[in-house]
């Protein structure tokens, strides 16, 4: 394990480039601080931003973390004001001011959503040449060409939160911003990313599965995990990282035909899921598991003797079971290693596949969408409707005239 009191490289370079001994400090105090959201940011993260973040900032984020914000959208907003202040140190020369001015909205704006036609007549264009260098420097830019505009709407968000948490009013909702904005987002002419390239619908599922045969706890544990997090709707990787055995109570056994008394019952477990990204703690929303899924919950949590905290744990090399959960990072690898090994391509899947595949596994055998929404908990019938809408039309006539 990594010596909490060693200085890690990004602070560690920070200092090499610092004469006064009054900002060493400052900064190795500020990783000192981020140490109390030890269960939020990753240690190597802390350090990052100990050097990048102002001691206001920190407090900002302490403050925060007190107040019982999730932790997702804290770690999101940590890393977004990381960003946003190297940003502001490189294409200003400044930290970020609070309350930002609406010229520096713009100038963001500008930065990050830009026409990559106009950029390859004009390199002065977009970001300037040397604000790219110094982001990638630090590691914290990796697009190629201009940003996709949720992101810049989501670090602009946390820009406006982050304003308003320290009691002061922002111009984010300025009508010279809002039609930036949109003008900017035309420009871009940048496509829609899916988070996933392709969705892990129940044929995928299926040879993922074949690739966790075996009876050792790693196999034990991604099989239970795979089929869960499918299953239970689709879970985010938060989610089943975050799930614990206090989360589980067994149901009454129910049919495997609902319609049929007489059908063979299967084992159901109800899974209490607390906070989501779109549920607050106080809302208790739980979900239903059945049959095999299960089972191989039950195998997996039977074989580790686990009985209490983190269902889906850590495993070294040696096939030893750590008392640690699993970062959500690591369900997301654990899914295309297991893609890798079923021959399958793994930069054509992420763990949001699992996501997007249950709807669209659901809207494929004709369950109908408030159904499927109940299991997935989605709240924007927009948002799941897309995957009925591209499996109707795929099964439709329309797109038949010609074959």
């Amino acid at each position: 394990m990594k010596d909490r009191t060693s200085i890690s490289k990004p602070i560690a370079e920070h200092r090499k480039r610092t004469t006064t001994a009054p900002l060493h400090d400052a900064v190795t105090k500020r990783a000192e601080e981020l140490d109390a959201l030890d269960a939020i940011l990753p240690f190597d993260r802390r350090d990052q931003l100990a050097a990048l973040l102002t001691d206001d900032d920190v407090a900002t984020l302490k403050h925060l973390a007190s107040e019982g914000m999730g932790d997702n959208t804290l770690r999101a907003l940590a890393s977004d004001l990381g960003y946003l202040e190297a940003w502001s140190q490189l294409a200003t020369g400044s930290p970020l001011p609070w309350p930002a001015p609406e010229s520096l909205l713009l100038k963001f704006v500008a930065h990050h959503l830009w026409d990559p036609t106009k950029r390859a007549e004009d390199p002065s264009h977009g970001m300037p040449i040397e604000v790219e260098s110094g982001l990638r420097s630090q590691r914290l830019l990796r697009a190629d060409g201009p940003h996709a505009p949720e992101t810049v709407r989501r670090r602009l968000t946390s820009w406006s939160i982050l304003t308003r948490w320290r009691g002061l009013i922002g111009a984010f909702d300025g009508p010279s911003i809002k039609s930036a904005l949109r003008l900017a987002v035309r420009a871009s002419a940048r496509p829609r990313q899916r988070k996933s390239k392709k969705a892990v619908t129940g044929d995928i599922l299926a040879k993922l599965l074949l690739a966790c045969v075996g009876e050792r706890p790693v196999d034990l544990r991604d099989r239970a995990l795979l089929l869960l997090a499918f299953a239970s709707g689709g879970r985010r990787r938060s989610e089943v990282t975050a799930l614990r055995v206090e989360d589980l109570t067994d149901e009454e056994p129910v049919q495997a035909d609902p319609t049929d008394a007489g059908s063979l019952p299967l084992p159901c477990l109800s899974i209490r899921l607390g906070r989501t990204k779109t549920t607050a703690s106080d809302d208790d929303e739980q979900v239903f598991l059945i049959g095999r899924p299960v089972v191989a919950l039950k195998r997996w949590l039977e074989r580790a003797n686990i009985k209490d905290g983190p269902v889906f744990r850590r495993i070294d090399q040696w096939g030893n079971i750590d008392w640690r959960p699993l970062s959500p990072q690591s369900v997301n690898l654990i899914l295309k290693a297991r893609c890798q090994q079923a021959g399958l391509d793994p930069t054509s899947f992420s763990a949001h596949g699992l996501r997007s595949g249950y709807l669209t596994e659901a809207a494929n055998r004709g369950i109908p969408l408030p159904e499927a929404m109940q299991q997935s908990l989605h709240k924007s019938v927009t948002q799941a409707a897309r995957y009925y809408n591209d499996a109707e039309r795929k099964q439709g006539r329309a797109a038949r005239l010609i074959t």
